[in-house]
């Protein structure tokens, strides 16, 4: 299932200035879960293995089956719409998996990915940011792997801002799943994007940063038209979100009420600080 990557020097360099033990590993398939017998055999390439499972109050009765498996007792690396490079702190050291779809992806921008997922793994967040950082696997200090033990007991709290008990046909779990993730990929964004503008003046980076700069450019031309989008219903919230916070990543100029995840604010205090932003956004949806 899993084989030892070979790096190009550029991605190499990242990998040993924040993340040096942290093997890479090809997966010999596109996977969103890891089946449990498969993700034990990343103990042949690790020190050892440390999975987690996460409080089952922590979840909303109707949560996603996929993320309650996350959080039950079976070993699960991996989730849907984790991307092309993911990487897991339920091993010691932390590890980096290229799923198969990299073979069709871009050479430079696979190496921001890998060089991106390396910046993840070394980053240090703010104490308190991480509401659920005592449940995380024993060793695991960082950012998690994952939104689930971000939000903590937070995630039932940012479940209720979201949905209306008495509108069912509204925001339902899938959503909040959704937006959850999105929070969470902005917050991370914020912890790592410092790292990748600094790469503008570093030749040996240039081609890393490039790739991150073409990659938010890519997002620029919807950006200013999301209100209106939901407004009109085009999109819904949740999928605004996403793309919102996607460009958050990469410093790009957002409309309110977005532009209040890009600060200080949320990068220092994290989940409570998402888990307000959207009682906030979702009171102001619903009274329009």
């Amino acid at each position: 299932m899993f084989a030892s990557r070979e790096l190009p020097a550029d991605v190499a360099a990242v990998r040993e200035a924040h993340a040096p033990e942290a093997p890479v590993l090809d997966a010999e398939a596109d996977f969103e879960t890891v089946p449990p017998a498969v993700a034990e055999d990343l103990g042949l390439f690790v020190d050892r293995l440390r999975p987690a499972s996460y409080p089952a109050d922590w979840l909303p009765e109707d949560a996603p089956e996929t993320l309650r498996s996350y959080a039950g007792p079976e070993f699960t690396v991996g989730m849907p719409g984790g991307g092309t490079v993911v990487w897991t702190d339920q091993t010691a050291p932390e590890t980096v998996l290229v799923k198969r779809r990299a073979e069709t992806t871009p050479d430079d921008f696979l190496a921001f990915l890998l060089a991106e997922a390396f910046v993840e793994v070394g980053a240090d967040p703010p104490t308190g940011a991480v509401a659920g950082a005592a449940a995380m696997p024993e060793g695991a200090t960082g950012i998690p792997e994952h939104f689930l033990p971000f939000f903590g007991e937070r995630y039932a709290d940012l479940d209720a801002a979201i949905r209306d008990p008495e509108d069912p046909a509204g925001y339902g779990p899938t959503d909040v799943y959704q937006v959850a993730n999105a929070l969470f990929d902005a917050w991370v964004g914020l912890q790592t994007r410092e790292t990748f503008e600094q790469w503008a003046d570093d030749p040996e980076r240039e081609r890393l940063h490039d790739a991150w700069v073409d990659a938010g450019e890519r997002l620029t031309d919807r950006l200013e038209e999301l209100p209106g989008l939901v407004a009109r219903g085009e999109t819904d919230f949740a999928n605004a979100t996403e793309y919102a916070c996607s460009a958050v990543r990469h410093g790009l100029d957002l409309p309110a009420p977005f532009a209040a995840l890009d600060t200080t604010a949320f990068r220092d205090r994290g989940a409570p600080y998402a888990v307000k932003w959207a009682e906030k956004t979702f009171d102001a949806l619903s009274d329009a």
